[in-house]
């Protein structure tokens, strides 16, 4: 699976509590809509997972759980130039 990415450019470094070795990527039908204020991420799968977005700039959200047909909300982009670079799952994965 790939990342998804809200924007193109190169990417800042995360930090190590989040770097890419960490880091397991949502399956392609957890689905982002990314604006200035809110991330929703749509579970269109089959399965519950409990997620959290990945931010460029290394900020760290609380992890959510999304059953089957789930919307849930993060924080978007911001005003000050930090991006959304996809959905990963939480050290739990799936609930």
């Amino acid at each position: 699976m790939t990342l998804f990415a809200a924007t193109t450019g190169t990417a800042a470094p995360m930090e190590p509590a989040r770097s890419a070795q960490n880091l397991t990527i949502a399956p392609d039908c957890v689905h982002l809509t990314v604006d200035w204020r809110y991330t929703f991420a749509s579970n269109d799968c089959s399965s519950t997972y409990t997620l959290t977005v990945a931010y460029l700039d290394g900020t760290e959200v609380p992890c959510r759980t999304a059953a089957p047909g789930a919307l849930i909300t993060f924080p978007g982009r911001g005003t000050q130039g930090n991006e959304v670079l996809g959905a990963v799952l939480c050290d739990s994965g799936g609930a």
